[in-house]
């Protein structure tokens, strides 16, 4: 399963793009209220990130489930490092764990006043 053109396009885009989340929708339209949460978070920390929307490819909504293991999406990637879904980055966020891991992996950021 790991040569799917699914997996070649994943690991691409997690690696030329430093901060990358697989979401329903788009950052400007998101189509769930967990990727919408997501790209509140980042947005709101000011990180330059890509998205992909995994409703407009059903090979690549399956295909990213596997390539992390993770059943649900969204999914978040940074420097080519699977972080997690909404729930795992929420509480990062609200911990200060997700700016930690930004600053630790070199990712410019810098939180709304």
């Amino acid at each position: 399963m790991s040569d799917t053109p699914a997996f070649e396009r994943i690991k691409t885009e997690i690696t030329e793009n430093p901060v990358m989340l697989y979401m329903k929708g788009t950052a400007m339209f998101p189509q769930c209220g967990f990727s919408a949460r997501v790209v509140q978070i980042l947005s709101h920390l000011n990180v330059p990130f890509r998205t992909a929307n995994v409703l407009e490819d059903p090979e690549l909504r399956e295909g990213i489930k596997q390539f992390s293991n993770w059943p649900t999406i969204p999914q978040l990637y940074v420097k080519g490092e699977f972080v997690g879904g909404c729930d795992i980055i929420t509480e990062m966020f609200q911990s200060g764990e997700l700016e930690t891991l930004l600053s630790e992996k070199g990712v410019p950021h810098q939180a709304a006043a």
